[in-house]
């Protein structure tokens, strides 16, 4: 919306309105504001962004995730390709053993007379051990064309009826239709296959024996699973070690999720906690109350402490504000009226006398304003402290301010414009927006030409407020404006207080802006405006949970 406020009939600005004002403009010497609050820790640090992204804790848990994640991966290869150079090792040691029997075998078979029945079970039992399954099969020279082989021997034995069974195992595996080639070429040869029941992969080797009368071939069945750990048979992801260290890992993954996840949760309860004080609706010792972690319980109890610790520096700031102002108020009235009779003991054609009593009046109605202002900036820095941080409607705060200065935007003839979005909320301590509001008018109005106007513009989005105040003043030395928010900043010069005395200021007015913005998590700057004047702009959080 926009409003304007036209001067009115009233022609007088009230005292006390134009005796606090303050701005780097403007200059008052005031001993008790000048003991404010120092800039907080974060105000001060000015951290690169690189450091900061180096001291991210998130980018050192995305890290560590990574890492907790490759290194299984990385690992689990590493693993898989030694286990299968020891497969190739093992099948190679298993070939050469089944290549050594045969070699055994081969001078008893070339003595052997196939015409005559074969009872070679007990040679090849000498062979035999740890599992290793051993048949012996002949093709007569006669048969070579038909394929055909006979079932001569095996270690253990094998019942005679249990013959065709095996023969028809052999048949299925396609271990017979090897035999023959294996003769025919001389080659030895592999074959993998699994159980009836698929829980047990066997190898089997077949190798030929050329001797009297035809082709002898041994087969040497194994069971993989029993070869030195290994994986032959079965995937390496199913081996009971690789099994065995996902179980730990995943454990560990687990756990190390459940410290993380505590953690976070008691940061965020901390958090909370820390929300409830800031807007007053918790009391002392809130977060030892809370916490649940043993582990920072000592952390919990110094947070309380420090809670405990400003509550009791902003109590004893107040108190010593009131104590400061009242102390130095009631000799200043004392001698405000001690000075009246003596003004009227003056005669009126004593001209330097006149003129001495006036200075003393300006010097102490000067030291009045001091203390008030004074003892106001305590108490803002007391409440900056303590009091909660509460939803602030900004659009009331300024049409509550226009009303305060009516009176004196009309004796100065300058208008004030208001460009105002409705509804803009913030969170902030009672009377600090006020305060800032209070001190970035009184500096716009002090520098402003009569005839002249003050536009105050509000807009709003989902995060931020941004409240623009445009004076039409002389602004800033360009080579100054850097330090405009600096305390004790001044570029107004000295006016005159009806007596040709200098009036100094204090330069705490837009100082002052600056602390209670940073302290609610905004932003301020100022500019010159192009054609004159000074623009302050204030950013403030929506959603602000400090």
């Amino acid at each position: 919306m926009e409003q304007t406020s036209a001067p009115a009939s009233s022609a007088s600005a009230t005292s006390s309105a134009s005796s606090t004002q303050t701005s780097p403009k403007s200059t008052t010497t005031s001993p008790s504001a000048t003991a404010g609050v120092r800039p907080s820790i974060s105000a001060r640090i000015r951290w690169s962004p690189l450091r900061r992204i180096a001291a991210s804790l998130t980018l050192k848990l995305v890290v560590l995730v990574g890492i907790f994640v490759a290194l299984p991966v990385v690992l689990y290869w590493q693993f898989e390709s030694a286990d299968r150079q020891m497969r190739e090792l093992v099948t190679r040691a298993i070939q050469d053993r089944s290549g050594l029997i045969a070699d055994a075998l081969r001078p008893a078979l070339k003595e052997t007379d196939t015409t005559l029945p074969l009872a070679l079970n007990h040679e090849l039992a000498k062979y035999g051990s740890d599992g290793t399954v051993l048949k012996l099969m002949f093709q007569p020279a006669a048969e070579r064309e038909s394929g055909r082989f006979y079932f001569v021997a095996s270690a253990p034995t094998i019942h005679g009826d249990a013959v065709a069974a095996e023969l028809d195992e052999l048949g299925n595996r396609g271990i017979l239709q090897r035999l023959s080639e294996a003769c025919r070429w001389d080659a030895t040869d592999e074959i993998r296959y699994r159980q009836a029941d698929g829980t047990v992969e066997l190898l089997t080797s077949i190798i030929p024996i050329v001797a009297r009368g035809g082709c002898w071939v041994l087969t040497s069945t194994h069971a993989t699973s029993d070869f030195l750990n290994t994986s032959i048979g079965r995937p390496y992801w199913e081996t009971h070690e690789i099994r065995l260290a996902a179980a730990i890992y995943l454990f560990v993954a687990v756990l190390a999720f459940l410290v993380a996840f505590s953690i976070r949760l008691s940061l965020r309860r901390f958090r909370a906690v820390a929300n409830e004080i800031v807007q007053g609706r918790i009391g002392d010792g809130a977060f030892a109350r809370h916490n649940v972690v043993p582990e920072l319980s000592s952390v919990a109890d110094d947070f309380d402490k420090l809670v405990h610790d400003l509550r009791r520096v902003s109590q004893e700031i107040r108190q010593s504000a009131e104590d400061n102002a009242h102390s130095f108020k009631t000799p200043l009235a004392t001698i405000q009226s001690a000075l009246q009779p003596v003004r009227r003991a003056i005669p009126e054609t004593d001209s330097r006398a006149r003129r001495a009593i006036e200075i003393v009046d300006s010097s102490l109605a000067r030291l009045l304003a001091l203390v008030n202002a004074a003892q106001r900036y305590d108490i803002s820095t007391a409440e900056m402290l303590e009091a909660p941080r509460l939803p602030i409607d900004v659009t009331q705060v300024i049409d509550e301010a226009a009303r305060h200065f009516r009176e004196i935007l009309v004796s100065r003839d300058i208008r004030l414009v208001r460009r105002l979005d409705e509804g803009v909320v913030v969170r902030a301590g009672r009377g600090m927006l006020e305060l800032v509001l209070q001190n970035v008018l009184e500096n716009a109005i002090g520098f402003s030409p009569p005839g002249s106007a003050i536009t105050v513009a509000l807009t709003a989005n989902e995060e931020t407020a941004e409240l623009r105040i445009d004076d039409e003043g002389p602004g800033i030395d360009p080579a100054k404006i850097d330090h405009v928010f600096e305390r004790y900043f001044s570029s107004r010069p000295s006016d005159a207080a009806g007596n040709g005395e200098p009036v100094e200021h204090s330069g705490l007015g837009l100082w002052i802006v600056r602390r209670n913005i940073e302290a609610l998590g905004g932003q301020v700057s100022a500019s010159n405006r192009v054609g004159g004047g000074l623009s302050i702009v204030i950013v403030l959080p929506r959603n602000s949970h400090r």
